[in-house]
């Protein structure tokens, strides 16, 4: 059996325009094992358009094309949307950015997680209670029992980010796709959750994709790093050896992290040349 969980080849993401479409997706192609995988680039650069296309969530507007688009043996292609919500959660879930946004506020915690685990595992309101307790202490939240019927706007931010993966892991999904997950967390709260979202994926086998602009992070956490520049991946490397990248653009983003103890000058300015829109060179 095949450890490869996701197969993504030349995805296109096209939206029309009055004037013109715009391409936000430009052949992306990579695979996805049981591993931890880091897409980088700048704002605007598709990593969250892929994620969104994987999971179907992208507006109808959005003309979507692919050499080929698979969940193991799902086609991810062929599936209409009833398709896609008993795919979403069950198969693959997502953590948003910001808890706040991503909750319902009128709903508890604890409610929000079990009404999860009673949609996908067609559970009874007894045990989908005892599963999401579980999962809340699977995400080290102290007094599981209390947070559960605590509203979103009464946890911190550390502890809504927490209870949206317990949320997204609670139906035991295959892959997990976190996009900017510990961005509005301070640094000593993001390491705990990263820590959290490391043991669990490794302890159920998972694939995660880990969707950053933080370079710095994701070279320490990932197993491997793509990195997008206008809706294409531009290079691939292992995590582990990030800093010795070889494409211009990915040289820029590294050029450009502050480093604690090192003035400059002036800032290093990415330097952007057209030609990476169809630069095959660097796998």
């Amino acid at each position: 059996m095949s450890d490869t969980l996701l197969t993504v080849r030349d995805l296109r993401v096209v939206y029309p325009g009055e004037q013109e479409a715009f391409v936000a997706l430009r052949g992306v192609g990579f695979t996805l094992g049981r591993e931890r995988l880091g897409i980088v680039g700048e704002s605007g650069s598709g990593k969250s358009t892929a994620g969104r296309a994987i999971m179907g969530l992208l507006p109808r507007s959005a003309r979507i094309e692919a050499s080929e688009l698979r969940l193991g043996t799902t086609d991810l292609l062929r599936l209409d949307e009833r398709g896609f919500r008993r795919l979403r959660g069950k198969r693959v879930a997502m953590v948003l950015q910001d808890p706040r946004y991503a909750l319902n506020p009128m709903m508890t915690v604890g409610r929000q997680i079990a009404e999860t685990h009673r949609t996908h595992l067609r559970s009874t309101a007894a045990a989908a209670r005892k599963a999401a307790l579980a999962m809340l202490e699977a995400v080290r939240l102290h007094d599981p029992a209390r947070v559960y019927d605590l509203y979103p706007h009464e946890v911190s931010g550390g502890m809504g980010q927490r209870a949206m993966i317990a949320m997204m892991l609670i139906a035991d999904p295959e892959i997990l796709i976190a996009d900017e997950p510990t961005s509005a967390l301070d640094a000593t709260v993001q390491l705990q959750v990263l820590a959290i979202l490391d043991e669990l994926v490794r302890r159920r086998g998972m694939g995660l994709i880990l969707i950053s602009h933080n370079l710095h992070l994701v070279s320490g956490f990932c197993d491997r790093v793509l990195v997008m520049y206008a809706g294409r991946v531009v290079e691939t490397c292992v995590a582990s050896r990030l800093a010795e990248a070889r494409h211009p653009y990915t040289r820029g983003l590294l050029a450009s992290l502050p480093e604690l103890g090192h003035r400059r000058p002036e800032l290093p300015q990415l330097q952007r040349d057209p030609a990476w829109l169809a630069d095959t060179a660097f796998p």
